[in-house]
C-alpha cells in the first residue's frame, strides 16, 4: 500500500512538473516575443505609450459618465492588457462583469492572466472563484476544459483528486450533451483517468497485492463507466468512440452497451440534419436554433432541450424572446430552483431593458421561496435597468406591489407587511410623477391602475372605504372625470363596499362630467333610482339627466352646424375659383380678338386653358394615384401630396417630351391629347393596372420605356402616358393582362429611373372611391426599427449596413429621399427584433460618421395630421393664403408663382429633421407690400388686370 501511494505521488508530481514546464515555456516565449518586438519598435514605443495612456484616461472618464457603455468596457480592457498592467486590468474586468455577462474570449483571457498572476501568490482559491463566475455566464466547453486542466495542477493538495473529478462531473452535466463539442470533455476526462490508471498498475513482472488489485479494478471500472455513459449519449462522430472502446476493453463490448449505443446513434442521425444546418448557417442562426428547439421539445428530453436552449442563447444572448421562452420552459417543466433562478438572473443581465424578464424573475423568486430582501433588491435593480417605455415602469411596479400584497395577513388590523405595502403604493405614485413623467413626458398610467388597485385593497381587505374614496377623488382629478368607464368603476366599488348615498352621489357627478358616453351613465342613474330611490330621488334623477342630455344635443348640433358651414365656405371658394378662371379665359379671348390684322385660331384652340400650360391643371383623373401623386387645387396652382403627407408645388419642367407623332414646335390640339388619354375607356381594368408618377418630363418615348421596365412583372397589355398640350406630364397608367402582375409591379415602387424615384401605386377610380388613400409606411411606434438623422448626404445603404450590422440582423434599410431622388440625411433601419433595435440605439446614438454626428432613436413617427386624411373637409388652402402654401421643405427655387416679383418678400426657412416630423416654413415680414401680398393673394382675374396695367 505504501509502495502504491509513493508511486501515485511520484506520478502526480511528474504531471505537475510537466504542466509547470509548459507554462514556463509559454511565458518565456511570450517574453521573448515581447523583447523582440520592443527591439524592432524601440523608436515608436514611447509615443505609443503616451497615446495608450491618453486613450485609457478618456475611456475611464467616459465610463464614469455612462457605466453601461459595453464597447467602452471592451476597449478599455483591450488597452490595459496591451499595457500589461494586471491590477488595473483586473479592476476593469471586475467592473464589467458586475454589469454584463462576459464573452468566452474575455473570460479565457482573464483566466489565463489570473493563472499566471496567482502562480506567484500561491493562491489558487481566487482562480477557482473566477472559474465559478465564468461557467455561470454561458455554456462554454472551452472554459470547462480550462477549469479542469487548471484543477489538475492542484491534485497534490489535500482533496485535489476529488476536486478534479468533481469539476469533470459538473462539466459533463453542463456540456456533456453538446452534440458537437461535448465529446472533447468526455475524452479529457477519460485521459485523466487513464493517467491515474498508469500510476496504480504494478510494474511488469510483479505480482500485485490484494490492495493494489482492488485499486486497479476500481480504476478500470471508472474508465469502463465513462465509456458506457458516453456511448449512451448521441454525439457527433460517436462511431470512433465505439471503436476505441472495443480496442481498449479486454472483455469486449456487452450487449447492453451495444443496444444503448445503437439507440443513441439513431438519435444522433435524426439530430444530424439540424446540426448540419447550424454549421452551414450564418450567425446569429436564430431561425435555425428555433427549429432545432421545436424538434427537441417534441422529443421531450429535458436535458437535451436545456442544452439546445443554452447553445442558442450563447449566440443570441441579446434576444429577449429567446430568454423568455427558456425561462418559461424552466419555470413550468424542470422547476429546479438553482437552475431556474440562475437562468432568470442571466436573462436580465443580458437584456436589462426588457421589463417582462424582470417581472418573470420576481415571480420566480417568490415561487421558489426567496427571502424578502433578495426580492426587494432585484426590484430595485429593475428600476435602474433603463426601460424604453413609461408603461414598463407601471408594469414592474404592479408586479412588485402584487408580491407585497400576497405577503400581508389581512386578518390582523395592522402589521408591518401592511404598512410596507401602503408605503410602497405611496412611493410608486411619487416615482411615476417625479421620475417617469420627467423622462418620458407622460405618466405611463393615465387610467391610474395602481391607484385603482390600492383603492380596491383598502375597501376589500382593510375595510377602509374612506381611504378608497380619497384615492378615487385623486384619480378623477387627474383628467379621468370625463370618461364614463372610470365613473362606473367607482360606482361599482361603492356598490360593493359603500352605501347607497355615495352611489347616488357618484352617479350624479358622472352625469354632470362625462363627455364620451353621457347617455350610458344617465341610464345607469335611472336604473339605480328604480331599485333604490324614492320618488323625490327619481324626479331629481330624471330632471338632471334631461338637462344634461339637452345640453349635449345642443353642443352636437353646434358642431354639426359648424362643419356644414365649413363645407359651404369651401363650395363658395370653389365657385369663386371657377368664375375667376372663366373671367380670365374671356379676357384672353378679348385680347386676341382685338389685335388688328390677326386671324383667329381654330375653335379647338379655345379649350387650351383646360389642357394647356396656362393653368397647370392636370388632365382629369379617372383612377386614384395612391399616396404618390394625389393632385389637388385648381386655377393657377397645383399641389401634390408627398409621402410625408404634406403639400408642395410641382416645379414646371425645363422642357416637355412631345407625344409620338408631334412635330417640334407644333402644339397638339386638345382633342388629340384628350383622345390619347381616353382611348377605349371600356377596355380599362383598374384591378389589372398601376399608376406611375414622379417620372421625368424629359423622358423619351415613355410608352416604350415603361413597357420594357414592367415586362418583368408580367405581360403588359397597354401603357397610357398622360400628355399636356406641350409634352409628357410625368405620369402614366400601366395595364397588365392579369391581376397577378399588379403585386409584382408595386414592388418596383421607389426604383430609380433617370435619377428620380419612380412612384408605383394601385389604380383606383377616385370617383367611386373618394376616400381611397395609400400610405406606404407605418406611423405607429416600431420597436424593431430605428430612425437615424444627421447622416451625410453621400451616405449609401452599404455604409449604413456596415455601421449597423454589429448590432443585430438587419432586415431592411431605407434612405429617405425627396421627390427628385436626392437624400435628406435620414434613414430607417429595421432589425430582426426590438432587442436588437434597442441595442443599436444605445450603441449608435451620438456616433460620428464622416464628421456628422448621428442621432438615433426608436422609430416613432407621429400620426398623420387631420389635414392629410382624405375625409378632411377643410383643405390647406382654406387655412392660409394660397400664396403662402408651400411644400414640406418650404418654397423651392423652381416653383411656379403667379405673384409678380415686385410683390414678393424674402422669407427664410429653417428646418430640423426629427423622427417622423417635417419642418414648418417660417418667415418674417420685410415691408408692408410683401406682407399685404401674402396676406391678401391676387385672384387670376386681378393678376390679369395687373398685367394689362403694366
Amino acid at each position: 500500500m505504501a509502495a502504491t501511494g509513493n508511486a501515485e505521488e511520484t506520478q502526480l508530481q511528474e504531471m505537475e512538473e510537466e504542466a509547470g514546464m509548459e507554462r514556463e515555456m509559454d511565458s518565456d516565449e511570450e517574453e521573448g516575443m515581447g523583447i523582440e518586438n520592443s527591439d524592432d519598435e524601440e523608436d515608436d514605443s514611447s509615443e505609443d505609450d503616451k497615446e495608450n495612456e491618453a486613450e485609457i484616461q478618456r475611456l475611464e472618464e467616459q465610463l464614469s459618465i455612462n457605466a453601461f457603455d459595453y464597447n467602452c468596457h471592451v476597449d478599455l480592457i483591450k488597452l490595459l492588457r496591451q499595457e500589461g498592467e494586471l491590477p488595473p486590468l483586473r479592476k476593469a474586468r471586475q467592473k464589467m462583469s458586475e454589469l454584463f455577462p462576459l464573452t468566452e474570449e474575455i473570460w479565457l483571457d482573464w483566466l489565463k492572466d489570473e493563472i499566471r498572476l496567482t502562480e506567484e501568490e500561491l493562491n489558487r482559491e481566487k482562480v477557482y472563484e473566477l472559474f465559478e463566475m465564468a461557467v455561470k455566464d454561458y455554456i462554454c466547453p472551452e472554459i470547462w476544459l480550462e477549469y479542469a486542466q487548471y484543477s489538475i495542477g492542484g491534485m497534490g493538495l489535500p482533496g485535489g483528486m476529488e476536486k478534479v473529478r468533481s469539476i469533470f462531473e459538473r462539466a459533463l452535466t453542463a456540456v456533456g450533451l453538446h452534440m458537437t463539442k461535448g465529446a472533447t470533455v468526455w475524452e479529457a476526462y477519460r485521459e485523466f483517468e487513464n493517467v491515474i490508471l498508469a500510476t496504480v498498475q504494478p510494474p511488469p513482472g510483479s505480482v500485485p497485492t490484494c490492495e493494489q488489485q482492488e485499486l486497479l479494478n476500481a480504476q478500470l471500472e471508472r474508465i469502463h463507466t465513462l465509456f458506457r455513459r458516453q456511448l449512451a449519449i448521441p454525439l457527433m462522430d460517436m462511431e470512433g468512440t465505439y471503436a476505441e472502446y472495443e480496442e481498449w476493453s479486454d472483455q469486449g463490448v456487452s450487449d447492453t452497451v451495444s443496444q444503448k449505443y445503437k439507440r443513441a446513434l439513431q438519435q444522433m442521425e435524426k439530430s444530424k440534419p439540424y446540426e448540419e444546418t447550424l454549421m452551414a448557417a450564418e450567425p446569429p442562426k436564430l431561425a435555425e436554433y428555433q427549429t432545432y428547439i421545436d424538434y427537441e421539445q417534441m422529443e421531450g428530453d429535458p436535458a437535451r432541450i436545456q442544452i439546445i436552449f443554452e447553445r442558442a442563447l450563447a449566440e443570441n444572448c441579446l434576444v429577449p424572446d429567446m430568454w423568455a421562452k427558456y425561462t418559461k420552459y424552466l419555470d413550468r417543466q424542470l422547476k429546479i430552483k438553482d437552475l431556474v433562478l440562475s437562468s432568470h438572473d442571466r436573462a436580465v443581465r443580458n437584456c436589462p431593458w426588457t421589463m417582462g424578464l424582470w417581472k418573470n424573475y420576481l415571480l420566480a423568486l417568490e415561487r421558489h421561496g426567496a427571502d424578502h430582501q433578495t426580492i426587494s433588491d432585484i426590484f430595485e435593480k429593475a428600476l435602474n435597468a433603463g426601460f424604453i417605455q413609461a408603461t414598463d415602469y407601471v408594469n414592474i411596479w404592479e408586479a412588485y406591489l402584487d408580491y407585497l400584497r400576497r405577503r400581508v395577513d389581512f386578518s390582523k388590523e395592522s402589521s408591518r407587511e401592511l404598512e410596507e405595502l401602503r408605503a410602497a403604493f405611496t412611493r410608486s405614485l411619487d416615482y411615476m410623477k417625479q421620475d417617469v413623467e420627467e423622462r418620458f413626458s407622460e405618466s405611463g398610467d393615465p387610467s391610474c391602475t395602481i391607484m385603482q388597485v390600492w383603492a380596491k385593497i383598502e375597501a376589500l381587505h382593510c375595510k377602509n372605504i374612506q381611504k378608497a374614496r380619497e384615492l378615487w377623488d385623486s384619480i378623477m382629478t387627474k383628467g379621468n372625470a370625463k370618461f364614463a368607464n372610470m365613473w362606473l368603476e367607482y360606482y361599482n366599488l361603492e356598490r360593493s363596499y359603500g352605501d347607497a348615498l355615495h352611489c347616488r352621489k357618484a352617479l350624479h357627478r358622472a352625469v354632470q362630467c362625462t363627455a364620451d358616453y353621457p347617455e350610458h351613465v344617465c341610464e345607469v342613474l335611472l336604473t339605480f333610482e328604480r331599485v333604490e330611490g324614492s320618488l323625490e330621488d327619481w324626479d331629481a334623477a330624471v330632471q338632471k339627466t334631461e338637462i344634461r342630455l339637452n345640453r349635449v344635443n345642443e353642443q352636437r348640433a353646434k358642431v354639426a352646424e359648424k362643419e356644414a358651414h365649413l363645407v359651404r365656405q369651401e363650395e363658395e371658394k370653389t365657385e369663386q375659383r371657377r368664375r375667376a378662371k372663366a373671367d380670365k379665359k374671356n379676357q384672353k379671348k378679348g385680347q386676341k380678338g382685338s389685335r388688328p390684322g390677326e386671324k383667329r385660331k381654330a375653335e379647338d384652340e379655345d379649350n387650351e386653358d383646360e389642357w394647356g400650360e396656362e393653368s397647370e391643371q392636370p388632365p382629369k383623373r379617372h383612377r386614384g394615384e395612391g399616396n404618390h401623386g394625389s393632385f389637388r387645387g385648381g386655377g393657377a396652382e397645383e399641389f401634390m401630396e408627398t409621402e410625408s403627407g404634406l403639400f408642395g408645388r410641382r416645379a414646371p419642367p425645363c422642357r416637355r417630351q412631345e407625344p409620338p407623332g408631334a412635330k417640334r414646335g407644333q402644339q397638339i390640339a386638345p382633342d388629340t391629347v384628350r383622345k390619347t388619354q381616353e382611348d377605349n375607356p371600356e377596355q380599362r381594368k383598374d384591378d389589372c393596372s398601376v399608376f406611375i408618377s414622379n417620372l421625368a418630363f424629359s423622358m423619351e418615348d415613355p410608352e416604350k420605356r415603361l413597357k420594357e421596365l414592367f415586362e418583368s412583372c408580367g405581360p403588359v397589355q397597354s401603357v397610357r402616358p398622360v400628355y399636356a398640350a406641350k409634352g409628357f406630364r410625368g405620369y402614366c397608367y400601366v395595364q397588365f393582362e392579369g391581376k397577378t402582375s399588379v403585386p409584382e409591379a408595386l414592388k418596383m415602387d421607389r426604383r430609380e429611373v433617370d435619377g428620380r424615384p419612380m412612384f408605383v401605386s394601385p389604380c383606383v377610380d377616385k370617383n367611386k372611391n373618394p376616400d381611397f388613400k395609400v400610405f406606404k409606411y407605418n406611423t405607429n411606434l416600431e420597436k424593431h426599427k430605428i430612425f437615424i438623422s444627421g447622416l451625410p448626404f453621400s451616405c449609401t445603404k452599404e455604409q449604413l449596413e456596415e455601421l449597423c450590422k454589429d448590432q443585430g440582423t438587419i432586415k431592411d434599410i431605407r434612405l429617405v429621399t425627396n421627390r427628385s431622388g436626392k437624400p435628406k440625411g435620414l434613414a430607417y433601419v429595421e432589425f430582426e427584433d426590438e432587442a436588437q433595435a434597442s441595442q443599436a440605439v444605445l450603441k449608435l446614438d451620438g456616433t460620428v460618421l464622416q464628421e456628422h454626428t448621428l442621432s438615433v432613436a426608436i422609430s416613432n413617427p407621429p400620426r398623420r395630421n387631420a389635414a392629410d386624411k382624405p375625409d378632411f373637409s377643410r383643405p390647406m388652402g382654406a387655412m392660409m393664403p394660397r400664396a403662402m402654401v408651400y411644400g414640406s421643405r418650404g418654397k423651392g427655387r423652381t416653383q411656379l408663382s403667379l405673384i409678380p416679383r415686385s410683390l414678393h418678400r424674402q422669407t427664410g426657412a429653417e428646418s430640423k429633421a426629427e423622427n417622423g416630423t417635417a419642418p414648418k416654413p417660417t418667415g418674417g415680414a420685410s415691408g408692408d407690400a410683401g406682407f399685404e401680398a401674402q396676406a391678401k393673394p391676387m385672384s387670376n382675374s386681378d393678376f390679369a388686370k395687373f398685367l394689362l396695367r403694366k
